[in-house]
Order: C-alpha cells, then structure tokens, then sequence
C-alpha cells in the first residue's frame, strides 16, 4: 500500500470524503421519510376529525401521499321523519376544504371515489358532493336562510362566471354568508357551491310551511241542518239474527261478512270526511305535485298523524292536463301569499291564456250571470210591444170590417159568412203564433251570433262576476259540492277548490275540462256555439272554472326580472350542483 508524503492513505481520503457524501446523501431521503410519516399523521388525523373513511398509500422516497375518498350524492334527511336531523347541524363537520357540506346530516349514497396525490396535509381536499339544487335551496330556505337578490341576478345573467364568494343565501339576520359559489376547480362543468350555517341561525321549526309546500284549509262547512239532511237513519241489527236457528251456519256467515263489509265502508266514509275537514299541504316540484298530506288542524304543529293522499289523478303525464292546471293554480295560489313557490313555472301558455281577453261579454248575459245594462253595446234591440200592438190593431180592423159586411147580408148569408170568418181568425192566429215562434227563434239565434261576437272581456273581471253570480246561487253552488257564503273572497273559493280536487278526482277531471274547453276556443279564433252549449250544461263547473284563470293572471302581472324568476330559471338551468 502506498502512502503519501501526509501519512495518509488513498483509502484513508476516500473514506474521509465518501462517507460524509453518504451521509449527505441519505439526508434527503430521511427528511422526506419523517415529513411524509408527519404529513400521513396529521392526513389521518383530520380524516379522524371528520369521521371520513379513505384509504391512505405513502411513498416516503419520492415524499407522495395518495389518498382515496368516496364521492357521495345527498339528499337532506326526511323533513316528517328524521325531524332531529332535519333542524339540527352536523355535531362534527368535517374542516378539510370541500367539506362544507358535512356542515347538516344528510341522507347519502356512494357514486364513486377520488384518488389524491399530495405532498402536505393542507393540499388535501374533500370531494364535493351531488345534490340536487332545488332541494338544497328548499333545505336552506326551510332553515330560514334568505335569499340574497344581488346573487341570484349575477348568477342567471353570468351562470358559471360568477365570480367566486358571491353569496346565494344569507343567515336569517342578513350577516352572514349560507350559501356561495366556490372554486370549479372539483366541479367537472357543475356549478360549484359552498355551505355555511350555525345552529342559532335556524329561525324556523316543524310548523312552519316548508318552501315548495302550499297549504290548503278546509272549505267552510254547510250548515248543520244541509248536513244531517242527507244522512239516512243508521241501520239497526236485524232482530232475526238473534232468532236464527244454531244450525243455520251459511246464514251466520253471510251476516258476518255483510257486517264486516258494512264496518269496511264505514271506515271508507269516516276517513273521507276526515280528510273533507282537515288542513292538506302539498308539495309542488319542477315536476308538478309530487306530494300531498292531510292532518288534523289541531296538529298542524306536530309531526305526527301525517296521512299520505292519492294524488296520480294530478300528476302531469304526457297527453293529460289535470296536473299541469293544478300545479300552476296551487303554484299561482302559493306565490300570492307568504309562501313563495320558486321552483314550478307555470307553462307560458297557460300565462298567455289568463291574460288574454277571451270571454265575450255577450254570453255572461245570455248565462244570467250579468244584466245587459253592464256590458257595452253588443246586441240589436227589438221592440216587440209595438209589433205585437201594431198586429193586434191591424187584426181588430179587419175583424170590424168583416162584421160590418155580414150585417148587410140576409141571415142565411150572415151565418155562412160568420162561420168562414171565425175559422180565417183561428188560421190567422195559428199563423201568426207560428210566425212569432219562427221571429223569435230567428232573433234568439241572431242574439246568440251577436253574443258570440261581442267585446271580451278579460279573466279577472269574468271572475269577479261569476264569483257574485254564485252567491247569488248559493242553492246550485252547495248542490255541485262547494259552500260559498256572502263574505268568502276569490282566493279563498280557489283554496277550498285546490282542496277538493285533490279529494274527489271527478271534480278535478271535470273542472280541467272546463279550462281545456276554455283554452282551446281562446286559442283557435273564437267560441262557437257548442262552447257555449258546454258552458250552459256546467255553468257552475264554468264559474268556478273562471276563479282559478283569474288567480293565475294574478301572478301573471308580476314584475319581471324579479328575486324569484331569477331563483326560477336558476333552478331550472342547473339541476345538480356540486357542494363543498
């Protein structure tokens, strides 16, 4: 082994420099293995936090965490069965970014996962979630966030541009911030929402009307004497049963099951009048009514002895238009009280129609419904007095002429000619009785053509008419099944109709009719004859038909531009949104 002129050896220098390098080299990975290890700890740590369950891989070399989320789509937990859920917070929210939306209890389902690679604990986000964005406004707004008017015009009129922290919803003291748009960068092309909410802010509770719920009270009662009128006397145990042979068990079980058929019908008839006299809520979606209940008044604050109603008749289906009027009169009867209905928008061609004028004036008076002295000029006047006076001497005249003559004749003469007299005035008056039927006729029929063509008038004043049209006929209005008494006003008539169509489907059916009929002649030039034949055989269906138009031209006169068109057309733009 050589040596140097120092004493030291080749080896001794390369062990003096290598083994530093080393070191130094080794350094690097170390770090990275301890700052990894510290990253993953805390990563766990929060995922602890928030009660999250993810799969966690390290790559200590290369200083790389990989951790895998699920991505889940929510729904807010059941308003009538989960109501402790439904009013308060999450006990534990989640303070990864993008986890706002663990801020409520919701009811969730897995649709996936993500995977992220990061290098420190603060790059780690929280997969946004899938909601959909009526439900969540309606979820908020029930709570009693409020609308923030600025947010909604931004977001209609830019969409995906809004500018990120531009607030949709504030805390119900307008301080604070429940609702905004986030960052896109996990939104794959969705709008990008971010929650806030703290447990005092919820002003509201379970008695309070959710948004997108209309609630309808009972119509007013008939009086006690109409009700017990039709009520036939209660039928009494046959006395044979109890005389019946012990042997006679075919009889035995006829009567049996003639009794339980008897307590069946009779609990039929008992919960329909139950129904008949207790407050219905009933939810109007996008889709139209998706959902009615009925409950005692007395418990109207509770959220117990909730009853599920048949509601099918009044879906909107393809090719019927029951659910589409009764959306939009439930819709328009819900926007024109404290409860704004944002959600459902009334077809524009039902708008068009409530406002256009399309009852002729002509034919409430032909109906009896208003005098022709409140309509303007529409119909040819006839003086049918002064004919008939004028007749009535020109037949006297002749008749004296023809008695003058026989008095100048001879007496067998006279007789002849009085008896051809008397049966010429038996034809004459047969005649004229014929000719007056065939003038009046001829006048009805052109007083008809007059109607048909006479000035419209438009909805709310056909309503306003036929509303006092059916005080004054209280006897026809309690006999097709609705009370109206003196002081009852058009929204509360429209009420108790909403009520009803959503018990008794054949009123339903036939009042849809009516506005079908009504809609299709506003639409096509024109009534005609066989619309008003219609009118005539149903003219209180017609009436109460004409009170619904009218409440939805109400909403129609709304003013554009408004906080809830653009809530409207928002909902309507984006169904599902991301929260985080």
């Amino acid at each position: 082994m050589s040596s140097t002129g120092s004493g030291y050896s080749a080896t001794d220098i390369i062990t003096f420099i290598g083994i530093p390098l080393a070191v130094l080299g080794v350094l690097p990975i170390l770090y990275n293995t301890v700052a990894t290890l510290a990253a993953l700890s805390k990563i766990k740590r929060m995922l602890r936090h928030g009660r999250l369950t993810a799969l966690t891989r390290s790559d200590v070399v290369n200083r790389v965490i990989e951790v895998e989320l699920p991505r889940y789509a929510v729904t807010p937990c059941d308003r009538f069965e989960e109501t402790e859920l439904y009013w308060r917070p999450s006990r534990q929210p989640s303070s990864i970014p993008g986890g706002s939306w663990t801020t409520f209890n919701w009811q969730t389902r897995a649709i996936g996962a993500k995977t992220q690679r990061v290098e420190y604990a603060d790059q780690l986000r929280q997969p946004q979630v899938d909601v959909a964005f009526d439900k969540l406004i309606a979820y908020l707004l029930d709570l009693g966030a409020i609308p923030d008017a600025h947010g909604w015009k931004l977001l209609r009129s830019t969409g995906l541009w809004t500018p990120t922290g531009c607030s949709l919803l504030k805390s119900p003291d307008g301080q604070h911030e429940a609702l905004t748009i986030a960052p896109l960068d996990d939104s794959d092309g969705h709008l990008s929402l971010k929650a806030n909410w703290s447990s005092h802010w919820t002003t509201r509770d379970f008695s309070s009307l959710p948004p997108y719920w209309v609630r309808l009270l009972p119509p007013p009662q008939p009086e006690p004497s109409e009700i017990t009128r039709g009520v036939g006397p209660e039928e009494t145990p046959s006395s044979a049963q109890g005389e019946a042979e012990e042997g006679d068990i075919e009889k035995g079980k006829e009567k049996r099951h003639s009794s339980l058929h008897k307590e069946s019908l009779d609990s039929i008839q008992k919960q329909a009048e139950n129904n008949s006299r207790a407050t219905i809520t009933c939810q109007i979606s996008v889709e139209g009514l998706i959902s009615a209940k009925s409950q005692e008044d007395e418990a109207v604050g509770s959220p117990i002895n909730l009853q599920n109603l048949y509601i099918e008749h009044l879906r909107i289906r393809p090719g019927k238009t029951d659910g589409i009027w009764f959306s939009s009169v439930a819709t328009a009867y819900g926007t024109t009280s404290q409860t704004v209905l944002w959600n459902y928008k009334i077809p524009d061609e039902i708008l068009n129609f409530a406002r256009r004028d399309s009852l002729p004036c002509g034919i409430l008076v032909l109906l009896g419904v208003v005098d022709a002295s409140q309509t303007p000029e529409w119909a040819t006047n006839y003086n049918g007095q002064e004919e008939a006076r004028d007749l009535f001497f020109r037949r006297s005249a002749d008749q004296r002429a023809a008695i003058m003559a026989e008095s100048k004749m001879t007496p067998p003469q006279r007789e002849i000619a009085a008896r051809d007299r008397m049966q010429r005035e038996m034809n004459q008056r047969l005649q004229d009785m014929r000719d007056h039927s065939r003038l009046e006729n001829q006048r009805r029929e052109t007083r008809t053509s007059e109607a048909l063509q006479s000035p419209k008038w438009d909805t709310k004043l056909v309503a306003e008419h036929n509303l006092h049209w059916l005080k004054r006929n209280q006897e026809l209005a309690i006999a097709s099944g609705v009370n109206i008494t003196s002081d009852t006003t058009l929204r509360d008539v429209v009420g108790s109709l909403l009520h009803r169509m959503i018990l008794d489907g054949q009123f339903a059916s036939s009042i849809c009719k009516m506005l079908d009929l009504w809609k299709s002649w506003a639409d096509n030039g024109g009534m005609r004859r066989s619309d008003l034949e219609a009118l005539r055989e149903d003219q209180v269906v017609f009436a109460l038909a004409s009170l619904l138009v009218a409440l939805v031209k109400d909403t129609s006169t709304a003013h554009e531009g408004t906080l809830s068109l653009d809530l409207q057309e928002c909902l309507q733009m984006w169904k599902i949104v991301r929260l985080g």
